[in-house]
């Protein structure tokens, strides 16, 4: 029996020993039901976000603009009162020998010719308007006409000229000097348009041009009816357009 109790005995203590080695062990493994927390991406470094220029885009800022073409242009406008246009007609009155010349003259005119630096015009912003209901010559019977009849100003008060080319001119402008050049362009009298070309003859001089123009054209060209009146014999078919000037760079 004393035996069977030391056997006991050596038994329990075995036991004893065994669970006391086990305890730190257990202790330090995590409970079964102990849950297990994930890092969270809060706790990661913080990166800086990188920055990407944007494309450039066909309007951006180093792409020329349209309006610097305007920068090579000169700008001369009409000044009135020291210009005139005039109309010339070859007549034979019966009270007189000889031929003279029946003319028309206004001051009631303006107009605008742009040039470029090589010469050529810029049409869309060049035009000259000239008032034919105030043409007057030294016979009031003899406005009074061609107001009424021919140029039926009651209706077309105005004719238009817009220059298109200009040939012989040099280029580029000079800053003064004599110019002699053609101006070809539309002119329009009585809703009729027709090409027609000048002989300008002009003189620079710093900001001011002056000079003359010319051209001449049927009366047919323009669908205008010649007169015939019995103290008028005979009228030559054409008729000269004047221009005497002095334009001021704008």
């Amino acid at each position: 029996m004393n035996k069977r109790l030391i056997r006991l005995g050596l038994v329990i203590t075995a036991m004893v020993l065994f669970a006391g080695g086990c305890a730190p062990m257990q202790a330090a493994l995590p409970a079964a039901n102990t849950a297990i927390t994930a890092p969270s991406l809060t706790d990661a470094p913080t990166v800086a976000p990188t920055t990407v220029p944007p494309a450039p885009t066909l309007g951006s800022a180093s792409a020329p603009t349209a309006g610097g073409a305007n920068n090579d242009t000169i700008r001369f406008v009409l000044v009135s009162d020291k210009s005139e246009a005039r109309y010339r007609v070859r007549e034979q009155l019966a009270n007189i020998a000889l031929p003279s010349d029946a003319i028309g003259r206004t001051k009631d005119f303006n107009g605008t010719l742009v040039i470029k630096s090589d010469g050529s015009i810029v049409s869309p912003d060049s035009k000259f308007t000239v008032n034919l209901a105030t043409l007057t010559s030294d016979r009031s019977q003899r406005d009074n006409f061609i107001k009424r009849a021919v140029l039926q100003t009651n209706q077309y008060p105005n004719a238009v000229f817009v220059p298109t080319q200009a040939t012989g001119l040099p280029s580029p402008l000079p800053q003064s000097g004599s110019l002699a050049f053609k101006l070809t362009g539309d002119l329009t009298i009585q809703n009729v348009t027709k090409p027609v070309t000048w002989d300008v003859t002009a003189n620079l001089q710093g900001d001011q041009l002056t000079g003359q123009a010319t051209t001449t054209f049927k009366f047919e060209d323009f669908s205008l009816t010649q007169p015939r009146v019995p103290v008028v014999l005979s009228i030559e078919d054409h008729i000269t357009l004047e221009l005497d000037f002095t334009m001021q760079r704008g």
